[in-house]
């Protein structure tokens, strides 16, 4: 039996080998997890999604994944999502900023190009299942965390239809980063890959998310801040600069303490800032909730973006396919346009599209 998934049917002495499509990015993990199913027994075939239009990055990407495939000895193909992924993820990400939001890129792209299109081409080949290199597990209703806490992805999955689950691999979701990478470094074909730099977080970033949206509008735009009760107390640089919480950037006129940024107001290109107790959030709304079962209301842990501790909560989903998080402690910074993603011990719940 496979570690992963059950890898082959027996009949009359004969074994059928499962078909898993691989995506592939050039990156140890998924060079990894593209070796391991190979070992397990499974007929793998690799896929790079071209997702856009960065000069020179597809090109070098997609050499390493030759690389790794001639030495496994797969088919590799490069499948062109850019127009996909420039409308579903790119364009929308570069409006939220403009409205004021902090976009969650990675969360969006998980379930309409890596899980969706991703797995909409698995199907065009007759894969049986499709794997990716992240830090996540899954026992086949539930995506459960990663083994290796300090990677665990899966607050970004929040959102995938559940009906594949039961499809997906995840190899390294038993591993710890620093074992991929020594693996990867004992073979000779793969060394290279052990220590190459990471990548970014957000894939089409290189340096910040300004430097992407001064390539479509205006971010440059002096303008004021005000203080909660709308006294104009300072000035800033131009509201796109700034994301809830973010203590810097501004001037705040005979400030004696850290001001944050409480509230963003792209219509007249303000920010409200206030003192760190301010912020506090008690209750959080949410829209386009999406759920691993069909409960209306229960207790749960919740985390209001990746790097933030857990807090226990009640959410009441609504009828609309929001939800009201009432939660046990008060979190800081929260932003819309961000997720709030829901937790039962290591099983992820589902969550949904901060609002307010």
């Amino acid at each position: 039996m496979s570690r992963f998934v059950w890898i082959a049917t027996h009949k009359k002495e004969t074994i059928v080998k499962k078909k898993v499509l691989v995506g592939m990015s050039g990156g140890v993990d998924s060079t990894v997890t593209a070796k391991l199913l190979l070992d397990e027994g499974y007929e793998v075939e690799g896929v790079y999604m071209k997702l856009h239009d960065k000069p020179g990055y597809h090109e070098a990407n997609f050499a390493k994944v030759e690389h790794v495939a001639g030495y496994l000895g797969i088919k590799v193909s490069m499948l062109d999502l850019s127009k996909d992924f420039d409308e579903a993820v790119y364009r929308p990400f570069i409006e939220g900023y403009k409205q004021g939001l902090t976009p969650n890129p990675c969360a969006n792209c998980n379930r309409l190009i890596k899980f969706g299109k991703m797995m909409e081409y698995a199907d065009s080949i007759g894969a049986d299942y499709m794997a990716t290199g992240h830090y996540v597990r899954h026992d086949g209703e539930y995506i459960i965390e990663a083994e290796d806490e300090t990677k665990d992805q899966s607050y970004f999955l929040f959102d995938i239809d559940k009906r594949i689950i039961p499809r997906l691999i995840f190899p390294l979701g038993e591993w710890r980063k620093e074992d991929v990478k020594k693996y990867a470094s004992k073979i000779e074909a793969l060394k290279s890959f052990a220590t190459q730099k990471e990548s970014s977080e957000i894939c089409f970033v290189e340096t910040t998310y300004i430097d992407i949206l001064k390539q479509h509008t205006e971010v440059e735009m002096p303008g004021e801040v005000l203080d909660t009760e709308g006294n104009v107390i300072g000035h800033h640089k131009g509201y796109m600069h700034y994301t809830i919480g973010k203590r810097r950037g501004f001037f705040v006129r005979g400030a004696h303490e850290p001001h944050y940024v409480k509230e963003i107001r792209p219509e007249t290109n303000q920010i409200v800032v206030s003192r760190h107790a301010d912020l506090e959030v008690r209750r959080i709304a949410l829209k386009r909730v999406n759920l691993m079962d069909s409960k209306k209301s229960f207790r749960c842990d919740v985390k209001v973006r990746y790097r933030t501790k857990r807090v226990p909560c009640r959410v009441e989903v609504t009828e609309s396919g929001g939800a009201v998080v009432e939660l046990d402690e008060p979190v800081f910074g929260v932003a819309a346009g961000q997720a709030a993603v829901f937790y039962d011990g290591k099983r992820l719940l589902g969550g949904g599209w901060i609002t307010k």
